[in-house]
């Protein structure tokens, strides 16, 4: 059975702001890939049903082993929907040998007005059995945080 996980972060930056930084592609680099990782974006396709492929390498892979290789998580994202400056919609496949992250994990980005910032909600859908749930949150709530960073220097 499919679990799902979320974060939610409220951050100092205007939704529009918050929304760009994940349709920019140096910005995603920057900022997605949680404590312990870096990122590279191989491709990138920023419109609905276009989208990204993006090698995660971890810094320390002793603790961490990866999904697509010792060192490597490798995955596969499309833009199932962009709404400005509310929702982004993507759908993540990972690269892996093993069965257990095998499918189709839906990630969907909320952003709504609070204040002077904004409320950032991410939900992971059919979240796949091998990725570990605190893991999994505690990685959303590490990229939130380099959002938010990355985001509110710039603003």
């Amino acid at each position: 059975m499919r679990r799902t996980d979320r974060a939610r972060r409220l951050i100092a930056a205007p939704p529009a702001t918050v929304y760009g930084a994940l349709l920019d592609r140096e910005s995603l680099e920057a900022w997605l890939p949680p404590d312990g990782m870096r990122g590279r974006v191989e491709r990138w396709d920023p419109w609905p049903g276009g989208g990204f492929r993006m090698v995660l390498t971890y810094l320390d892979p002793v603790d961490s082993p990866g999904k697509t290789s010792d060192t490597t998580d490798v995955v596969d994202v499309g833009f199932a929907a962009l709404v400005p400056p509310e929702r982004v919609v993507q759908r993540a496949v990972f690269e892996s040998d093993d069965p257990s992250y095998a499918g189709t994990m839906t990630m969907t980005w909320h952003f709504t007005a609070a204040g002077d910032g904004t409320e950032v909600t991410v939900t992971a859908t059919d979240v796949p059995p091998g990725i570990n749930q605190l893991d999994h949150e505690v990685g959303i709530a590490s990229s939130l945080a380099n959002l938010a960073s990355y985001v509110e220097a710039a603003d």
